[in-house]
């Protein structure tokens, strides 16, 4: 094993960066493997690109016939393009996306054949697709999983594969994937923030909720990947110990890009133009051998779908370039880990974004109106966000290394919370001319010279705003952005919803003038929420204490904070706002709790495994040469023997020692996962979480130390030291 090691280290050293041809400028090339407006109006009739456009823009069905003409047309685009094969790409329960390919191909007879696409195979499909996680809406034998095209998504060519974005739904109609709860909430938020709208501008007649992720990653050469079995299998180190240099120089943070690296980074930017993926930004990470790159927002459906895509082609490119691409949340223990910070908005097709203020008190009292809502959102659904980011990955990264705690807080700056503050005082009922005056002028009216000038920024706040815009910050770098915007554009309907009702109330109701109601409610939605908001460090005991105290939820791990998504508070919610059913929603608690059980399963088993079957042969194998040399010293010096092998002597029984603690560790371990494969549900998920994991960080203490033990020459696995610093 450890000629494998050397072996990878060699291939790695030899390796150089692979030259990347120049496709031209970015703007001429971007999106020109996706259908979109362009290409549309190239190769559609009159009345089928109108009939797209109107189901993008207003939701509007595209009748069979016309669907008919609009496949004929992406047909033969494609085919103009090299694609041989086309595929309904959809987003299962597992987190990635999937896709069986079909050629556009058909025999007609006499030995003849041609190619054929019609409405039909554009518009649904029966992919079978029954081994994926449904959580008990469907049975194994009942294939009927359909997938449905969504036109608000562009079609685009990836190899030689036409791409159609589509949902994925039983034949009873209940979703099995991530993006029709998304599209529901997005409709949801839509319709609650038009209405809303409609106090400061009757001219909104749709709100888009806007997403601009930020993706974290680590690459490590291939062949150093493949000689560490917990990479491979589980997409992290399970032990290793920490290197004398890792990040505590910040050296690494906004350097020089190596330049393996930047070719690797010159592809992918090149395919997500193709693909129309607006990718911006690239830089080196904190952590050694941590990357991260953003594109430009975007539509928040379009935008989940480009994140789901890029993943898929950052693997592709890596390979090309003898990378191997690490989306998991904590690779490496004690260094940075990966996240993927959603930065979320909303915009009215009037062009205005409603989380920025504008140059008059309207727009600003609009501003505070969707800012204020979002926070009391956030305060009254702290729970559910924390359960839209759990995972078993992720609980690695929450609260260490500058990742924000599991507790959910709102951080928006010294000068805003003054802001709010001083809302605080706003006077019950009518309010006076002066007040109203005072409000608008010195209040309200001054919000875009404080933000201009805001300069506060907290990295461990889970849920942050950033100026024009919320970023929640705790979503992991191996997640579906789906999932978190499912749950915060739904939170934000429902809290919108509610907004205008209470308003309306005091208007129609009380007699309050439209600005008045506003100021009242928003008064109380400031007290109410004040809780929520927080300025400090949200690292250690302290902030723990203070948010107890608060009563704010600290569920540290994913078998807590899932309980939190089939609440009655959140059935209730998904079934008013129409985003999920019972049904739906159990389904996918059951499928997140058996995903929890069989990561922490498989980590169990891959740890046993290099435990035993790596660390400890080599460590006996080094321990059976000490003993040859105490032997033969012995032998040699007699009695004198003893002090000239004191230190080979000790190294013997320190490594029995932690020979002896990994078996021990090891086999308690099996016997609670024997225990825990006896249960199912909640009580499995968390027997892994409380009884299983637990041991992984003592089996771990003493491979560690064993790693610094045993000569250097022997140890099998690739070390930290050569994954995170060979270039």
């Amino acid at each position: 094993m450890s000629t494998l090691r050397f072996n990878a280290l060699k291939e790695t050293l030899h390796r150089t960066p692979v030259e990347i041809p120049q496709k031209g400028r970015r703007s001429e090339i971007f999106g020109d493997n996706v259908f979109n407006e362009h290409a549309m109006l190239q190769h559609l009739t009159k009345d089928a690109y109108k009939s797209v456009m109107n189901a993008i823009e207003f939701g509007t069905k595209i009748e069979r016939k016309i669907a008919d003409h609009i496949s004929t047309g992406m047909k033969e685009w494609a085919i103009s393009k090299g694609a041989t094969h086309y595929t309904h790409w959809f987003q299962p329960l597992t987190g990635a996306t999937a896709e069986k390919h079909d050629a556009f191909f058909e025999t007609i007879g006499n030995g003849r054949a041609m190619e054929k696409f019609d409405g039909g195979q554009l518009v649904q499909q029966e992919p079978d697709a029954s081994s994926f996680p449904n959580g008990g809406i469907r049975n194994t034998f009942e294939a009927r999983g359909y997938t449905a095209w969504d036109p608000t998504s562009p079609a685009f060519i990836y190899g030689t594969t036409l791409c159609i974005p589509t949902i994925f739904v039983a034949y009873t109609g209940e979703a099995l994937d991530n993006k029709a709860p998304l599209l529901r909430a997005l409709q949801a938020v839509d319709q609650a923030a038009t209405a809303v709208c409609k106090y400061f501008d009757k001219n909104v007649s749709k709100v888009n909720a806007s997403l601009g992720w930020e993706q974290e990653y680590f690459l490590i050469d291939a062949a150093l990947a493949a000689a560490r079995p917990d990479i491979t299998l589980t997409g992290r180190t399970l032990l290793g110990h920490s290197p004398a240099k890792g990040q505590q120089l910040d050296d690494h943070y906004f350097g020089s890009i190596p330049n393996r690296v930047m070719n690797f980074m010159r592809d992918l930017e090149n395919e997500c133009m193709l693909l129309g993926i607006p990718v911006k930004t690239r830089h080196n990470e904190v952590a050694p051998n941590q990357f991260e790159l953003a594109p430009i927002f975007e539509e928040a459906n379009l935008a989940v779908d480009h994140n789901s895509l890029l993943m898929d082609v950052m693997e592709k490119v890596s390979q090309r370039h003898k990378f191997k691409v690490l989306f998991h949340e904590k690779p490496f223990a004690g260094i940075n880990g990966s996240g993927k910070h959603n930065n979320w908005s909303l915009a009215t097709n009037t062009g205005v974004n409603l989380l920025s203020p504008g140059k008059t008190p309207m727009k600003n009292l609009q501003f505070l109106t969707f800012f204020v809502n979002t926070i009391k959102a956030v305060h009254d659904n702290e729970e559910l966000i924390r359960a839209s980011i759990a995972s078993a990955s992720n609980d690695h990264r929450l609260g260490a290394n500058e990742a924000p705690p599991a507790i959910i807080s709102v951080f928006i700056g010294s000068q805003l919370s003054a802001v709010l503050d001083e809302l605080e005082n706003v006077t019950k009922g009518k309010l006076s001319p002066q007040e109203k005056t005072d409000l608008k002028l010195n209040i309200v009216g001054k919000i875009p010279e404080i933000l201009l000038d805001n300069t506060d920024r907290n990295r461990t706040s889970p849920f942050a705003f950033t100026g024009n815009k919320f970023e929640l910050r705790a979503v992991g770098s191996w997640s579906n952005c789906a999932g978190p915007m499912t749950v915060l554009n739904t939170i934000i309907a429902k809290q919108l919803k509610d907004f205008k009702a209470e308003v309306d109330a005091l208007v129609d109701g009380k007699g309050l003038k439209k600005d008045e109601a506003i100021f009242n409610i928003l008064r109380e939605y400031i007290k109410a929420s004040k809780k929520i908001r927080f300025e400090g460090n949200g690292y250690g005991e302290a902030w723990e204490k203070e948010a107890a105290k608060r009563g704010l939820s600290n569920n540290k791990t994913t078998p807590e904070a899932l309980k939190a998504q089939i609440s009655k508070q959140a059935l209730s919610l998904y079934e008013e706002m129409n985003v999920m059913s019972k049904v739906e929603v159990e389904a996918r608690h059951e499928i997140e709790l058996e995903e929890y059980i069989l990561r922490i399963q498989i980590e169990s088993r891959v740890l046993g495994d290099i435990a035993r079957n790596h660390v400890i042969p080599t460590a006996i194998g080094y321990q059976n040469t000490l003993i040859e040399n105490v032997s033969g010293l012995k032998e040699i010096f007699g009695k004198e023997f003893k002090a000239l092998a004191a230190e080979q002597i000790d190294l013997i029984e320190r490594i029995s020692k932690h020979i002896a603690g990994i078996n021990s560790k090891v086999n308690e371990m099996i016997e609670e996962r024997k225990k825990a494969n006896k249960l199912s549900g909640q009580k499995a998920a968390e027997a892994y979480c409380n009884m299983v994991k637990p041991y992984f960080e003592e089996i771990r203490y003493h491979c560690d130390k064993l790693e610094l033990l045993v000569d250097d020459n022997l140890w099998p696995l690739v070390k930290y030291r050569e994954l995170l610093f060979t270039r």
